[in-house]
């Protein structure tokens, strides 16, 4: 009973893990807790937002799945911040919960390397200082080259609501005893992080003509470059909100509160608070936005989206019907809270393996991240590693200039976190590089170098080239007589022209997009091409200059990237560091100068000693 990689957890991170791992050739075993939740979404129904959609789209570019089963399993699609500048454009999907769990099973169950065993494991097996294999409660002892852990929040978890609190790892699962326990003899440090869910209530007994109804794009688009089918029908989501009489009641609750009275010692997601936190941060506010997100299309159970909280289920229940629109609101399963352990990512390389045992890798919450694209992108990435170490070959590793992911995994391995971490456009330094729309141009031919991405995802990205080249040549050849495209300025409130003038310029204006010319007489040549291509041409001639900017600086930054440090380099012995960068760099110890300069306490002084050091 040996595989090539053992995957442990079939969340969001352990279903991309063992998927990637198994299209690169290597037998997969697969283990969970439960057979019933693989790929739960234990949160929110709902794919995408802000970062984490092109996280999402990256994934797929790659050759993942994410994608492709939310745009399978939508309910309604919606691109955020189009009224912002094209780099902050995300892709949100709201999902139908139980078809998404159900078509990612049946996604592993296809593939032939991939083997499915419903069990806990609660002990690793080692050969010195290699991993291989593992222990389950059962008595199952599975040989492996490369293992897994993907365990979510499962590690010792512990339930809160109000003054109760019980052992799990999901409400009603089992929490996983063991691993923590030997990883912490082995030398891993690790610490306890917090995150809870709103209550679910019956869609039945709510009141939606007092809300605002929040409708899907008209056009929807889909999360996946590869033979994309957009949405036909969609659900709405609602918008509704808290007052002082909610906040009132939910104040009576605080003594009882496990984040007030101390029960809860692990850190909360500061950017996805829990009500209680909400109201207590910020008194000055008289409401606060709910969000009422159907769960699915033969369902009638709905998420409660803002309204997240450990408090005392009487107390949520009052104060959930003093919202506009819950009078008679039937709540279906309370909201709650839970803490478990996670391992500080300052112990792994890029690759995600851990720096203490080799072929031992770590991916999702157990890192200290929060979010389903966040646990996706590290699963996808320690699958793919996972896979490469089995072959003997050079590990994948993408760089902050070249994806979200990389921005996240170098974050995760270089600063660590004390807090759940969550993706934000703000921490990309190259946002207008890593824009949703080319995910495909960015990382298909890296996905397909390596195995992962297929030949007619590669193809079907050189034809999205070609086109978009078409497309940029007719604009940068095509002039327009002022008496022609006049009207067309006047209505779109910019300034006239006298004198003919290429499209290419015109587009050049905020104020003139390429679908008010695809519309016109004079788009005539430009409609065979697909939206996404037209989109992405117009954000290329007017972002040039930004994008050309932003890929010099990227450009000398990877130039510090091939000056190599050894591994086993003693920067105790240069005197010239600073102690705060020697400590920091014999603990994250980079692999090359341009990691040494995302290391937070390692300043550009320190970066010149180590290029003088190293003759550069």
């Amino acid at each position: 009973m040996k595989y090539d990689v053992i995957v442990v957890g079939a969340g969001h991170s352990g279903c991309e893990a063992a998927l990637s791992s198994a299209k690169l050739g290597c037998t997969v075993l697969l283990i969970t807790s439960n057979l019933e939740t693989i790929a739960k979404m234990s949160c929110n129904p709902a794919i995408g937002g802000v970062a984490k959609g092109q996280i999402v789209r990256e994934i797929d570019a790659l050759g993942g799945e994410m994608g492709i089963i939310t745009d399978r399993s939508s309910v309604q699609f919606r691109m955020l911040n189009r009224s912002k500048g094209a780099a902050m454009w995300s892709p949100r999907a709201q999902s139908d919960r139980h078809e998404y769990s159900s078509i990612w099973r049946q996604t592993l169950e296809q593939h032939p390397n991939i083997h499915l065993f419903q069990d806990t494991v609660n002990n690793i097996v080692l050969n010195k200082d290699d991993v291989c294999g593992v222990v389950t409660q059962l008595g199952f002892n599975f040989q492996c080259q490369t293992l897994i852990l993907t365990n979510g929040t499962f590690l010792n978890g512990l339930v809160h609501i109000g003054l109760n609190n019980f052992s799990g790892g999901r409400i009603s699962e089992h929490k996983v005893t063991g691993i923590t326990e030997k990883l912490v003899e082995l030398g891993f440090t690790t610490d306890r992080m917090k995150t809870g869910t709103p209550p679910r209530v019956d869609g039945r007994s709510l009141d939606y003509s007092l809300m605002e109804e929040q409708k899907g794009d008209d056009l929807p688009s889909t999360f996946s470059f590869y033979k994309p089918q957009p949405l036909e029908k969609q659900l709405s989501c609602f918008i509704t909100y808290t007052n002082t009489t909610v906040h009132d009641i939910l104040r009576e609750g605080f003594e009882q509160s496990p984040m007030f009275n101390g029960n809860i010692t692990g850190i909360g997601p500061r950017y996805c608070p829990s009500i209680e936190d909400k109201i207590n941060r910020f008194a000055e506010r008289s409401r606060h936005q709910i969000f009422v997100e159907p769960e699915g299309w033969n369902t009638i159970e709905t998420y409660i989206n803002g309204f997240s909280t450990s408090l005392p289920i009487d107390i949520q229940e009052r104060a959930l019907r003093e919202i506009p629109g819950f009078k008679t609101a039937r709540m279906f399963r309370p909201g709650y809270a839970i803490e478990y352990d996670y391992f500080h990512p300052t112990q792994l390389y890029h690759t995600l393996e851990t720096k203490i045992i080799n072929n031992l890798f770590l991916a999702g919450q157990i890192n200290g991240t929060t979010g389903y694209e966040e646990a996706a992108a590290q699963g996808l990435i320690a699958g793919i590693n996972a896979a490469l170490k089995v072959k003997n070959t050079e590990p994948f590793i993408l760089d902050r200039s070249d994806a979200y992911i990389g921005v996240l995994i170098d974050d995760l391995v270089t600063k660590g976190t004390e807090e759940p971490y969550r993706m934000f456009t703000s921490r990309a330094e190259y946002r207008i590089l890593l824009r949703q729309d080319n995910a495909d141009e960015r990382l298909t031919p890296l996905g397909h170098k390596i195995g992962l991405a297929s030949d007619e995802r590669l193809n079907n990205l050189n034809k999205k080239q070609q086109n978009i080249s078409s497309i940029l040549n007719i604009l940068n050849n095509t002039s327009v007589e002022p008496s022609v495209i006049n009207p067309l300025l006047e209505q779109a409130n910019t300034s006239t022209i006298t004198e003919k003038t290429k499209l290419s310029k015109l587009i050049l204006r905020p104020q003139l997009k390429i679908d008010d010319i695809l519309n016109s007489s004079i788009g005539y040549n430009l409609k065979e091409f697909e939206t996404t291509e037209l989109e992405e041409s117009e954000i290329l001639l007017k972002y040039e200059g930004y994008i050309q900017k932003e890929k010099e600086v990227a450009e000398k930054l990877k130039n510090l990237k091939h000056i190599k440090i050894p591994s086993d380099f003693e920067y105790n012995k240069v005197n010239s560091l600073s102690s705060e960068a020697r400590e920091k760099l014999n603990l994250i110890k980079p692999i090359n100068i341009g990691q040494a300069t995302q290391i937070s306490g390692v300043s550009a002084s320190d970066i010149s000693v180590l290029l003088v050091y190293f003759g550069r």
